[in-house]
């Protein structure tokens, strides 16, 4: 798949570039081999192109990797030129043409699929993971958090996971039967899971910690820029709209469990004689 997408990138930019200098160079010459006189199809081709600039600016606001920012704008300007060739057909051109533009849109669907399977779909910033035992956790999309009933039973849930430094972050509100087991029981595994929670990978030991102030700040920043979408748009939104059936947005940091006892070992070491 890695030599697909960066094949199917390579051949994009190239043509397109190629096309470009063409048309810059010899307008008259460009426009007798397309067969499209002068008129409105250009300026519909102006505007599809526009477009995908435009995208590919807003993206990058957002999406942190260069290679998914460009396949998705030239995604987004390309299937815009397919239609325009569709519909200035009775102005000019080949009548294959919409459908060659088409096929290429196509083409990079699949690189852009290809691309965000290869960074585990996450778009945002990963943040970066101090602690080895976190590291798996900073490009997961999703993990499953099994906490505690009172009678000891486990019970699953998959959720979106940032993490930063030390610590990894997830976001619930205040009247979820999680929050409610926290509450009980800090004590937690969190596996990296698909999006419905089949787990993936091994499961991680975690003290689960309700945070406040900037301390949820910091949590929901993390969250926001991992998942600029879902956390920094969707969820929140939820959130404050089911805010009297929910509760509030509560905020956590999970502290690998190993970690906190290698603290406690430290600490009472020094303070013995």
């Amino acid at each position: 798949m890695r030599i697909f997408v960066r094949t199917i990138a390579l051949l994009a930019g190239i043509g397109s570039t190629a096309v470009g200098i063409w048309a810059l160079t010899d307008a008259e010459g460009f426009a007798s081999w397309t067969g499209f006189g002068p008129g409105s199809h250009y300026v519909h081709d102006i505007g599809a192109f526009q477009l995908g600039i435009g995208v590919s600016m807003l993206l990058a606001l957002l999406w942190t990797d260069a290679l998914a920012v460009v396949l998705a704008a030239f995604l987004v300007g390309n299937t815009a030129h397919a239609w325009n060739h569709a519909a200035d057909a009775d102005l000019g051109g080949r009548g294959y043409e919409p459908y060659a533009f088409a096929a290429a849109s196509v083409l990079i669907l699949a690189a852009l699929i290809g691309r965000l399977r290869e960074l585990g779909w996450v778009v945002g910033d990963p943040g970066g993971a101090a602690s080895e035992q976190l590291a798996p956790f900073a490009r997961q999309k999703t993990a499953l958090l099994t906490t505690y009933r009172r009678d000891g039973s486990p019970v699953g849930t998959p959720l979106s996971i940032a993490v930063a430094g030390d610590h990894a972050y997830l976001r619930s509100f205040e009247k979820a039967w999680k929050t409610r087991r926290l509450a009980n029981n800090p004590d937690a595994i969190v596996t990296p899971s698909t999006t419905r929670g089949r787990p993936t990978g091994p499961g991680l030991p975690v003290t689960v910690r309700r945070l406040d102030g900037a301390e949820a700040r910091t949590a929901a920043h993390a969250l926001a820029r991992k998942h600029p979408l879902l956390h920094g748009v969707l969820v929140p939104l939820a959130h404050r709209l089911g805010r009297a059936r929910t509760g509030r947005t509560v905020h956590f940091a999970l502290t690998p469990a190993a970690t906190l006892a290698s603290s406690s070992s430290s600490a009472t070491a020094r303070q013995s004689p």
